[in-house]
């Protein structure tokens, strides 16, 4: 939601204002879908990758506005935390060396902040969540000095009424409350945008949706949170929870939260645009001066603010977007669900499983959702979150006699998934190289069974067996992660031992 929004007193009819601007635009998306206007396919992929700052003791530092004054490029950016930034990656064609030339730029683009960062004494993390985060840091004061966060904040707290409730129960359990959104602020991801046509838009989101446990199984990153062992994967319980503006009352009576899955698959990006408008009240109603159908009537090209704001308040783990490039409409389906880190070549190794997956899964003949019920995947995503690279999903058999079996994540992506991927990469033109390398780095982490999660847990604990407090066991973890991350190799060739004190 990258819109500048100027905090303000909003009366009350701003709201009625927007819901029937939002209609505008929703119209106007759906003329623009029945003129074919929108973009020819170009095969563009996009990534987006949130961070965290620490110190040399692992803590957090709250420092993101110094940071990025001394970092003084465009493609860094605030997030909601102070102790957060974010790094936009180009538009880049999946072909040839793209994997290989992601790499080196985020190499080269996170070292140059990490050295700026140290001139305030604090570095760059690449982690779902930052292990060390107190709930004493989780406060209003520490949301980052931008407007749009302080009005989203102050509207989400008006329209929930009451404290915000975390209760997550995973291997141990937390239970807390927060007077303001700011716990959402310990998630930081890895977004990855694939533009698509309207005709593939569907297939795409389909085919993401049912992958999504996958993408969590094998890359889960965010084990800990307040001090506490929770999820695996523990960043969408949080997220759901922290932007929660549902009383207990109303979540009584099934109304959907903000951040949710889903609950069917779907023939259209529209349905998304569409379901959107109809469940989700307005979070940030401020209006643009544009008259969208009017653009419309005089051969422009809308921008549909309004619909691009609301769509951005609404937080889906595979979200549609509707964007302009040059005065030309375009769609992307932008994937959420991977969480930051451990490392540059572990993020570029999550990034060609899920564009080989998703090529090859909405291309099948027999697509996976045709053969699987939308229940399944999100149960599968439920199951991945919580158990990590030991989850067991819900598969369709092979062959042609249908139903669903059990199978282990690792065994699934080994024996199935990571052929279909290495396809998918093939149709993209991606180099053979570039391919090998980067599924290879996935098959070792199923044969090893190891990824951020499973080391972040299993050095905790030998930091506990060692003698170490809770509390310092987990700084120290922290530590070991920033000296492996800055090493560079894969997370599953990290050695599990304790740093040096």
């Amino acid at each position: 939601m990258g819109e500048k929004v100027v905090a303000g007193a909003l009366d009350l009819s701003d709201r009625q204002k927007y819901r029937r601007k939002l209609h505008q635009c929703l119209e106007g998306l759906g003329r623009l879908l029945a003129e074919r206007r929108f973009d020819r396919p170009r095969n563009l992929m996009g990534m987006e990758i949130e961070l965290n700052l620490a110190g040399a003791d692992g803590m957090p530092k709250m420092l993101n506005g110094q940071v990025l004054e001394r970092i003084a490029s465009r493609d860094f950016q605030t997030e909601l935390g102070m102790f957060n930034l974010e790094v936009n990656i180009v538009p880049h064609n999946l072909s040839g060396r793209v994997l290989d030339r992601l790499a080196e730029e985020l190499r080269t683009g996170l070292g140059y902040a990490d050295r700026k960062a140290a001139e305030v004494d604090a570095g760059i993390m690449m982690i779902g969540i930052l292990p060390t985060l107190g709930r004493e840091d989780m406060v209003r004061s520490n949301l980052s000095d931008v407007d749009r966060y302080a009005l989203l904040n102050d509207q989400m707290v008006a329209a929930r009424g009451e404290d915000f409730s975390l209760d997550i129960e995973g291997v141990e359990r937390l239970v807390c409350t927060s007077g303001s959104i700011t716990p959402e602020a310990a998630c930081t991801s890895v977004q990855l945008h694939l533009q698509v046509t309207p005709e593939r838009f569907a297939d795409v989101w389909n085919a993401a949706q049912a992958v999504a446990a996958v993408q969590v199984a094998m890359g889960a990153n965010s084990p800990f949170l307040f001090g506490r062992e929770l999820w695996r994967e523990s960043r969408p319980p949080l997220f759901q929870q922290a932007t929660d503006t549902r009383p207990p009352e109303l979540q009584n009576q099934g109304v959907r939260p903000r951040t949710w899955f889903g609950e069917r698959w779907v023939d259209s990006a529209y349905e998304l645009f569409e379901e959107n408008l109809r469940f989700f009240p307005p979070l940030l109603p401020i209006c643009d001066e544009e008259d969208p159908l009017r653009v419309l009537d005089e051969g422009g090209v809308p921008q549909l603010q309004e619909l691009v704001l609301h769509n951005g308040t609404v937080y889906r783990w595979n979200r549609p977007v509707y964007g302009l490039a040059d005065g030309v409409p375009h769609l992307r389906v932008e994937n959420r669900v991977l969480p930051a880190g451990p490392t540059v070549a572990d993020v570029i190794a999550n990034t060609a499983l899920y564009y080989g997956l998703v090529r090859a899964l909405a291309e099948e003949p027999r697509p996976v959702w045709t053969r699987m019920p939308f229940t399944a995947a999100a149960e599968n995503f439920d199951t991945a979150c919580r158990r990590g690279i030991e989850a067991e999903l819900l598969w369709p058999r092979p062959g042609r006699s249908g139903g669903l079996t059990r199978v282990p994540a690792v065994k699934l992506v080994r024996d199935e998934l990571l052929p279909l991927a290495a396809a998918g990469l093939d149709a993209w033109n991606i180099a053979p190289a570039d391919r090998d390398r980067y599924l290879g780095i996935i098959e070792e982490r199923c044969r090893r069974r190891v990824n951020g999660a499973s080391w972040q847990a299993d050095t905790y604990h030998r930091a506990r067996e060692a003698g170490l407090g809770r509390a310092e066991a987990l700084a120290a973890m922290t530590r070991r992660y920033a000296e492996l991350m800055q090493d560079g190799e894969p997370v599953h060739t990290w050695p599990v031992d304790l740093p040096a004190r």
